[in-house]
């Protein structure tokens, strides 16, 4: 991993886990918040990126401002962001980041523990607001987990990597049950047959736009499909992934010099016209005029 090069040129940088500035070479990080923190020696947090790993940012001081995915969140003192891998982000230029960083790399931690813990539910927003008792409990779990982490010399590498995982886990399942909380993700944890339609459309949304398709792929009749996406969103399947496919192609109208034909072909859409008249229609601009207004702001 340490190894990888930036994915650049016309497309948004991805950058990896920096497994080489890790603890052993272990597949996770924790420490302070601060300056001069980067993950990779090229790669301006400033700019807009995205990270192909977890991270959770519980911070000490606010406010801070912090982009994701073209929602502007504020964070203060006691909050959280929880960013996942994929999702578009910049740190704010002028902000102070004081408290602790989590990363994870992807793989780190076993299937059942990524289930139980909803690693991937890219449904939930980044910014977490715990309560006292449950900002006591994270912090304690936080930093059992990086006493563990910077205790190299008691076990053997294979133990302390063990070890870890589940100090990790027990963070985690605390940090899951804060982001389940509300009773709309709550609704929406419990639902099995919408958490498998919104883990296929983050698959597969750039080739498949048909309802019908996800339908017959899941094993459910269509009435099914649409009764499940509108109790756990209030949406119908159709604009839930009409939804999901606008976003990536703001992400890189926004943030890459794609030609707007190959936007078009990146999210589903050979045809360029078929694109720019499905991106009207659900923004009211053009692509271009989407595109020239970011750069005139």
């Amino acid at each position: 991993m340490a190894d990888r090069s930036i994915q650049g040129g016309d497309g948004i940088d991805t950058f990896p886990f920096p497994v080489e500035l890790s603890v052993g070479g272990v597949g996770m990080q924790v420490g302070p918040m601060g300056t001069g923190r980067t993950w990779h020696a090229d790669a301006p947090l400033e700019r807009v990126h995205r990270i192909d790993f977890h991270v959770v940012m519980l911070f000490g001081e606010g406010p801070v401002r912090h982009m994701v995915d073209f929602t502007e969140y504020e964070a203060g003192a006691g909050d959280l962001l929880w960013i996942r891998p994929g999702q578009v982000h910049r740190f704010s230029r002028t902000g102070e980041y004081r408290g602790t960083a989590l990363t994870m790399q992807p793989g780190f931690l076993p299937r059942s523990t990524v289930e139980a813990t909803g690693l991937y539910r890219y449904d939930l927003p980044p910014l977490l607001r715990p309560d006292a008792a449950q900002l006591a409990g994270l912090h304690a779990a936080l930093a059992q987990l990086r006493r563990e982490y910077e205790d190299t010399a008691t076990l053997p590498l294979s133990l302390h990597t063990a070890v870890l995982r589940h100090t990790l886990t027990a963070f985690l399942l605390r940090l899951a049950h804060l982001a389940a909380s509300s009773a709309e993700a709550q609704r929406q944890r419990t639902d099995s047959t919408f958490t498998l339609f919104r883990d296929a459309v983050e698959r597969d949304f750039a080739t498949i736009h048909s309802v019908s398709a996800y339908a017959d792929a899941l094993g459910y009749s269509r009435r099914t499909l649409v009764r499940a996406v509108r109790a756990a969103t209030g949406e119908t399947p159709k604009a839930f992934i009409d939804k999901r496919v606008v976003l990536e192609a703001k992400r890189l109208l926004a943030h890459t010099g794609l030609p707007i034909g190959r936007v078009g072909a990146a999210v589903g859409f050979p045809d360029a016209a078929n694109f720019s008249k499905f991106f009207h229609q659900h923004t009211d601009r053009t692509p271009a005029a989407f595109r020239a207004e970011l750069r005139r702001g």
